[in-house]
C-alpha cells in the first residue's frame, strides 16, 4: 500500500494547485484523476464556452460591420473551424496542467477512478493507497430534467453541444439559467433558430426584475425566442424531436427541433466515491456537507468546489483551495463566508454581478438606495457601438456602504470588479465617489451610478 501525507481526488481547478502547494511544503502527495486534467473549467466549462462566445462575437460583429464602415459581401460560419479553435484552446490548457503535475516534485499523478475503502484509504482500479489527509475535488456533471419522453431523443448537454460541426437549423434549449442563455445566444449568432423553454416564471430568476428584463431584451432583440413559466413540457415525437408545452398565458404550443440542449442544472460527482466507507454522507443533491473551512465531519477530509455546495464557480473553487492551504500551512483562520459573492453571465454584452441584488438586500432588512445609469450615458459604450444595458448599484442608506452591483453592458464583467475591490476594502460611497478613474472607460462611470442613488449629502 502506498503511503502519502495527502491524497487529492480530482484534478480540477483546486486539485493541482493544492497538490503543488502541499508538495512545495515537503509533503508527499497523490493526485488522482480519472479522465481529463483541468476539470470542468478547462474541458467543458469556462475555457471552451468563452472561446465559442468569442467566435460568435466575431460573427456578430461581421454582420454588424456596416455600422462601423466595414463592408462584408459574404459571410459564412465554418463550425468545423469553430470547434477546432475551441479544441486547440482546451488541449493547450489541459496539456499545461498535465505537464505541471508530472514535473512537480513530491506529486504522484495517478490515473483512474478513486473510491474510499476506509476513512484513510482509497482504491484506484485495484491499487490501494493511504493518506493522512484527503481532499475531494471531483466537480459536477450535467443532469437531465424530468421531462416526459426526453429519453426517446438524443439530448445535448453543455459538454457535447460544443462538438457540433454544423449549425443547428433549430436549437431548443430546455432551461433559462446562465449556461442555457449563453449557448442560446452563441448558436443564434451562428445562424440557428433558437427557442428557450424555462419552467420558472422568469429566466435567471434569482436576478432583479430589471436585470432579467434587460437580458431578455438583448436576447430577444437578436432573435432568440424565450418562453418562461411554461407548464406540462413533454416530448411527443422523436424523428425529428417534437416538444409540446403550455405557455404562461395558457396556450398549448408545439416546436420541432433539429437539436435539443438540456441546461437545467448540475450534480456533484459524488455518487461512486464509496463515501460510506469514509464515514461521509452526501445529501440528496449529491453535496457533501462541510464547515466554513471546507472540512467534513471527518476532520482529516476536506471537500473543495462544486461537491461542497458552497460555490459552483471556478473562482470559488480556487478560493476553496486558498482557504484550505492557508489554514493548514500558515495557521490562518480563513473561511468561506469571508468572500463576497461574484459571478458573470457571459452573454454579449455581459452581466457582471457582485454582492447582493436589490431583492436580496431588501429581504435581508437593509434600508436601500439604488443608483442606475444606462449604458447609453457611458461614453466608452457609445464609442464602441454597444449601448445595450445599464449599471446598477445597491447601497445601505444607514452605513453608506455598497451592498452589491449589477453591470449589464459593454465590458460589464470587468468593470464591476472595481466595485468588488471597494467592497472588500469596506469603502463607503463617499470614498468611492472620490476615486478618479481613467477616461474613457466603463468603470469610470460607476461612481456616477452611486451618485445617482441620491444618498443624503455626507459631511464626513
Amino acid at each position: 500500500m502506498g503511503e502519502f501525507d495527502a491524497i487529492v481526488i480530482g484534478a480540477g481547478q483546486a486539485g493541482p494547485a493544492l497538490a503543488a502547494r502541499l508538495a512545495g511544503n515537503g509533503q508527499k502527495v497523490a493526485l488522482i484523476e480519472r479522465k481529463h486534467m483541468g476539470g470542468t473549467c478547462v474541458n467543458n466549462g469556462c475555457m471552451p464556452t468563452k472561446t465559442m462566445v468569442a467566435s460568435a462575437y466575431a460573427v456578430f460583429m461581421a454582420r454588424e460591420g456596416a455600422r462601423f464602415g466595414a463592408e462584408i459581401e459574404r459571410l459564412s460560419v465554418n463550425m468545423t473551424q469553430v470547434k477546432a479553435r475551441k479544441d486547440e484552446v482546451v488541449m493547450a490548457a489541459r496539456s499545461s496542467v498535465t505537464a505541471w503535475m508530472e514535473k512537480t516534485e513530491g506529486v504522484t499523478l495517478i490515473r483512474g477512478h478513486a473510491r474510499f475503502t476506509s476513512p484513510n484509504e482509497v482504491e484506484i482500479d485495484g491499487r490501494r493507497i493511504r493518506g493522512e489527509r484527503i481532499f475531494i475535488n471531483v466537480g459536477a456533471r450535467a443532469v437531465l430534467p424530468p421531462v416526459p419522453g426526453l429519453g426517446s431523443i438524443e439530448v445535448l448537454t453543455n459538454s457535447n453541444i460544443m462538438d457540433l460541426t454544423e449549425v443547428p437549423s433549430h436549437l431548443v434549449v430546455i432551461g433559462g439559467s446562465y449556461i442555457a442563455l449563453e449557448f442560446a445566444q452563441i448558436y443564434r449568432r451562428f445562424g440557428a433558430k433558437v427557442t428557450v423553454i424555462e419552467r420558472a416564471p422568469q429566466i435567471i430568476f434569482r436576478e432583479d426584475a430589471d436585470v432579467i428584463a434587460g437580458v431578455r431584451a438583448i436576447l430577444e432583440g437578436e432573435g432568440v425566442e424565450i418562453h418562461s413559466g411554461v407548464l406540462d413540457l413533454e416530448v411527443i415525437g422523436a424523428t425529428p424531436a417534437r416538444l409540446r408545452f403550455t405557455t404562461a398565458t395558457g396556450e398549448v404550443t408545439e416546436v420541432t427541433a433539429s437539436h435539443v440542449l438540456a441546461a437545467t442544472g448540475r450534480r456533484p460527482n459524488t455518487d461512486d466515491l464509496g463515501l460510506e466507507a469514509a464515514g461521509l454522507v452526501a445529501d440528496p443533491r449529491g453535496v457533501i456537507p462541510v464547515d466554513e473551512t471546507c472540512r467534513t465531519v471527518q476532520p482529516h477530509i476536506w471537500v473543495l468546489g462544486e461537491a461542497n455546495g458552497r460555490g459552483a464557480f471556478t473562482h470559488t473553487t480556487y478560493n476553496d483551495y486558498e482557504i484550505v492551504a492557508d489554514n493548514l500551512l500558515n495557521k490562518a483562520d480563513r473561511r468561506v463566508s469571508d468572500r463576497i459573492p461574484c459571478y458573470a453571465l457571459f452573454v454579449d454584452p455581459p452581466l457582471g454581478r457582485i454582492g447582493m441584488s436589490e431583492n436580496e438586500a431588501r429581504a435581508a432588512g437593509h434600508e436601500v438606495a439604488v443608483g442606475r445609469r444606462d449604458m447609453r450615458r457611458v461614453g466608452r459604450a457609445n464609442e464602441s457601438g454597444e449601448t445595450r444595458g445599464f449599471m446598477k448599484v445597491v447601497l445601505d442608506t444607514r452605513t453608506r456602504k455598497l451592498l452589491g452591483a449589477s453591470v449589464l453592458g459593454f465590458r460589464g464583467d470587468e468593470a464591476v470588479q472595481s466595485l468588488l475591490v471597494a467592497m472588500y476594502a469596506d469603502m463607503t460611497a463617499d470614498q468611492i465617489l472620490r476615486v478618479v478613474g481613467i477616461h474613457p472607460t466603463v468603470a469610470e462611470l460607476l461612481p456616477f451610478a452611486i451618485a445617482d442613488a441620491g444618498l443624503p449629502q455626507s459631511h464626513v
